[in-house]
């Protein structure tokens, strides 16, 4: 096997064109870890993000990407989960662990879990990182449970439309927040209630609400705090800064306030494919394009017009 793979690699912070396909040393799996073969990998909102500003990596050069789903090339020492030859997916350690966007990525075995035979490696690469998000904040965090009121904000993004389907799937009657245009697509995952946020506040349309996923920030979470029950959970996904008084506000309303980020978690990786190879969790491919075309995948992604997930092929 050759010695070097190509990866998508930037050298500054800028707009989709410092995203370069460059020729790199390939990774060799170190004890306990496995080299996968990268068949997909989704792009998030936190691939654009990180080319752009300084968040948490370091400063570049670096290869973005955290979503994998691909085939077992090598084990290293202690590795009894899998075997060369197996088709896993998962999510890279987040932020440090990032590099999926290449040919090749190495990780700690318990990254992966098997992927489904019932999926695609298209579909299985756009789940990790959003599904985990979704999985952390409604069953993780809010423990949602049969008959209660979930309230997803903007429910036909990458993170809202896989919540919605996790939220159905534990019997939560479920309200979600898009524009008029995806109501359909929102009935069609499972959304009881859509709420078009252009032509009315969610704040007055939306009553007794037990958990509000919050994934666009801003002014969304105090507003949200208006819709919600004493005793509800409002978890909040989107950038790294709250208003200063969020937690404070949600004291005042017997409302419990946290702030999420995600983590690998092979337990509920292993939920998640479950979820999907029963056909109950299913992610919308907005846009599927080769490795080469990443900075076309990001300028689509910052167009804010995306339903679902971007994917790249390898």
């Amino acid at each position: 096997m050759s010695e070097r793979m190509r990866a998508v690699r930037q050298d500054v912070l800028g707009g989709p064109e410092v995203l370069q396909l460059v020729e790199v040393e390939r990774p060799e799996p170190g004890p306990t870890e496995v080299l996968v073969r990268v068949r997909a990998a989704g792009v998030n909102p936190t691939d654009w993000k990180h080319r752009a500003a300084k968040i948490f990596l370091p400063d570049p050069p670096f290869t973005l990407g955290w979503d994998v789903s691909g085939v077992v090339e090598e084990v290293g020492f202690g590795v009894t989960l899998h075997k060369p030859g197996d088709e896993v997916f998962g999510m890279l350690r987040y932020p440090g662990g990032v590099g999926s966007h290449a040919e090749y990525v190495a990780a700690p075995s318990r990254t992966f879990v098997r992927k489904p035979d019932a999926i695609d490696h298209v579909q299985a690469g756009a789940l990790p990182l959003a599904a985990l998000t979704a999985w952390q904040a409604l069953v993780d965090t809010a423990d949602v449970q049969e008959g209660q009121r979930v309230l997803v904000h903007a429910a036909a993004g990458g993170v809202g439309h896989l919540a919605v389907q996790i939220a159905k799937a534990r019997g939560a009657h479920v309200l979600g927040t898009a524009s008029g245009a995806k109501h359909a697509f929102l009935r069609d995952i499972g959304v009881d209630e859509p709420i078009d946020y252009r032509s009315v506040d969610f704040a007055d349309a939306a009553e007794d609400v037990d958990v509000v996923l919050d994934a666009i920030g801003g002014d969304y979470g105090p507003r949200s705090l208006r819709t919600m029950r004493r005793g509800g959970t409002l978890v909040a996904i989107a950038g790294r800064a709250q208003p200063e008084d969020m937690a404070r506000q949600a004291a005042e309303r017997g409302v419990r306030f946290e702030k999420l980020l995600v983590e690998p978690d092979f337990h509920a990786m292993t939920e998640i494919a479950e979820l999907a190879a029963s056909g109950r969790l299913r992610a919308e491919i907005d846009t599927v394009l080769p490795l080469e075309d990443a900075a076309k995948a990001h300028e689509r992604g910052e167009t804010g017009r995306v339903s679902g997930k971007i994917v790249l092929t390898v």
